[in-house]
């Protein structure tokens, strides 16, 4: 029993790494696309890396929290927001 539920664990726990990690790819795939295509929109980069818009818009809005990126159209709706590497 003590085996089986320290296995679940381990498992569970690989699980949310790999949760973790696919977060930071992600990050890095949407850092390196607005770094080569600046005044990009949020549609744009959801294409080019392959994930839904309300994702990567978590992505942009946490890289610019933490200072990385800077949005270029500060009123507009979240559509037509773009964004460029921070100076």
């Amino acid at each position: 029993m003590s085996t089986a539920l320290c296995l679940c664990l381990c498992a569970a726990g690989l699980f949310g790494e790999d949760l973790l990690q696919r977060g930071y790819r992600r990050d890095r795939a949407v850092l390196a696309h607005v770094a080569a295509h600046t005044g990009v929109a949020t549609r744009h980069v959801a294409r080019a890396v392959g994930a839904p818009k309300r994702v990567v818009a978590r992505n942009l809005d946490r890289l610019t929290d933490e200072g990385l990126l800077v949005l270029v159209t500060g009123g507009a709706t979240p559509a037509l927001r773009s964004y460029r590497l921070a100076s």
